[in-house]
């Protein structure tokens, strides 16, 4: 399952594909990004907000990071405007980057328990799922985004993972 080389190669995985979306949606108006696109989180800009909230809020569990300070109703409106989004994003994948770096090999053989918003109690897993359920998470909601992007136009970068930048790799 799941271990601190899964972790690194995710994470700069992650942080590859917030680049392309970001370098592919700066060239859309605000409007555009804010568009209702019938997605779950409505534009590209709430799904990328609700991304970022979800990888706040995992963090916040799996490493003591600051958790996000609202619940998912309103993750698709953590951010007023795109640069602070930006500015955020790229902190905190290098964040999730520095994590992956510095965790220890033993975490992922444990459990975290933790209160579950979503399921209305405490919940326990094994941190090896958990940090897979993040790595998909981000996957899902990239995945809408992508389409978005596509959709209005915008030309985001591959998506497959043979195919991450040497750049990328060696962070």
């Amino acid at each position: 399952m799941a271990d601190q080389d899964y972790a690194l190669l995710m994470a700069r995985y992650n942080a590859w594909q917030n680049d392309s979306l970001m370098a592919a949606a700066d060239g859309l108006s605000e409007d555009e990004r804010q568009r209702d696109r019938g997605a779950f989180f409505r534009s590209i800009a709430g799904t990328l907000s609700h991304l970022y909230w979800g990888d706040r809020t995992w963090m916040s569990r799996f490493a003591g990071t600051e958790p996000p300070g609202c619940g998912i109703p309103d993750s698709a409106a953590m951010f007023g405007d795109w640069d602070s989004y930006c500015l955020a994003r790229r902190q905190f994948d290098q964040r999730i980057l520095d994590w992956a770096h510095e965790v220890a090999p033993d975490w992922f053989a444990g459990d975290l328990t933790w209160y579950s918003a979503v399921a209305g109690r405490e919940v326990t897993k094994p941190r090896s799922i958990l940090i897979v359920h993040l790595f998909n998470h981000q996957t899902h909601h990239r995945g809408q985004v992508h389409a978005m992007l596509t959709a209005a136009g915008a030309r985001p970068d591959d998506t497959d993972l043979f195919l991450m930048p040497e750049r990328y790799r060696a962070m």
